[in-house]
């Protein structure tokens, strides 16, 4: 896994519901390293801090490899890395083989996998239709969160060196299928519901998957 863009964006103003919304997802290529901070990345925009950026969202890697699928969807969208809201466009980045837990170093920092990305409004206003959000849902493959464990700069080019795996969790996919399947898995549950590389909202969300298979059983 390699670095091929560094993404950031400039706060930009969206029309939702007739409302002027604040947004980050606007993220273009840096020709110049990003640094990496423990709740955002260094001079890019966050403008809605609830669901964005903080300690377990410090950062969005999405896949190069990706690409081709979305342009083919939307080939009249004026298409450049950053396209998702992703800090990092990462060559060959797996979301079926990156475990919530696993540990990398990229360049100078070092980033733990959280969870996937959760499309929302937004990402449809961007792409033009709400109906992205349902794709990206069956699509499967949503990219991954870090949380940053040692701050730092990384740039295009430098590979993904993984530092820890945890076997005993689950993969980015698996998750973002629990999140949004109606038949829940409960061995894919079990396996993350006290992981600390989740947020306590995460957890006590599948708390609740738990509870509602045991009432189901």
């Amino acid at each position: 896994m390699k670095i091929n863009s560094t993404n950031i964006a400039k706060p930009t103003t969206i029309i939702w519901n007739g409302k002027k919304i604040k947004t980050g997802i606007y993220k273009t290529p840096t020709n110049i390293p990003i640094y990496l901070g423990k709740e955002t990345v260094k001079n890019d925009e966050v403008s809605d801090r609830k669901v964005h950026g903080g300690i377990y969202k410090a950062c969005y890697l999405f896949s190069e490899n990706h690409y081709d699928y979305w342009k083919n969807l939307y080939p009249n969208l004026d298409w450049n890395y950053g396209m998702f809201g992703e800090n990092l466009t990462v060559k060959n980045l797996d979301e079926t083989k990156l475990f919530i837990g696993d540990v990398f170093e990229i360049g100078d920092a070092l980033v733990q996998v959280t969870q996937p990305r959760e499309p929302c409004f937004k990402f449809g206003v961007k792409f033009g239709s709400q109906r992205v959000i349902q794709q990206f849902i069956n699509y499967g493959f949503p990219g991954t969160y870090v949380r940053v464990l040692r701050e730092g700069l990384v740039q295009t080019g430098n590979k993904l060196k993984c530092i820890e795996h945890d076997k005993s969790s689950i993969s980015i996919c698996d998750f973002f299928q629990l999140l949004y399947s109606k038949n829940k898995n409960p061995q894919h549950i079990n396996a993350v519901l006290n992981h600390k590389a989740l947020p306590q909202k995460k957890r006590a969300l599948l708390l609740g998957f738990a509870k509602n298979h045991k009432q189901h059983e």
